[in-house]
């Protein structure tokens, strides 16, 4: 399996490039002649995705799923993420909040809660 086939078998479960995310689907679609068509004709060859004839939903494109062994792949040969800073790590943190403050209002309120902690303890 090359890079670009381990890519459609995360996009086909809805992942990031690194593999992560919660699978929320397990389908690929595409027609003869398209570029990704041979790729998942492919791991369809390395029994990592299953294919069925295309419907009219598909437009008349073949329907790929992945396998629990194209699961298993994509999670044995995904990449680790990158090493992401304490900066990065809080900005990402404030975006995981989604509350209605800016970011500098977060920061504000997340040392106020974070004092009253410290102090919460002494007492």
């Amino acid at each position: 399996m090359d890079a670009k086939q381990l890519l459609i078998l995360q996009h086909s479960l809805g992942l990031d490039q690194y593999g992560r995310g919660e699978p929320y689907r397990n389908h690929f679609v595409t027609g003869e002649g398209s570029k990704d068509h041979a790729d998942c004709m492919a791991l369809v060859d390395l029994g990592l995705m299953t294919v069925r004839s295309g419907s009219a939903l598909s437009g008349g494109d073949d329907i790929f799923r992945v396998t629990n062994a194209g699961r298993a792949a994509v999670a044995a040969n995904s990449p680790e993420p990158p090493k992401i800073t304490r900066s990065q790590q809080r900005y990402l943190d404030y975006l995981e909040a989604d509350c209605c403050m800016s970011f500098g209002e977060w920061l504000k309120w997340k040392t106020r809660v974070a004092a009253a902690a410290r102090e919460a303890r002494y007492v």
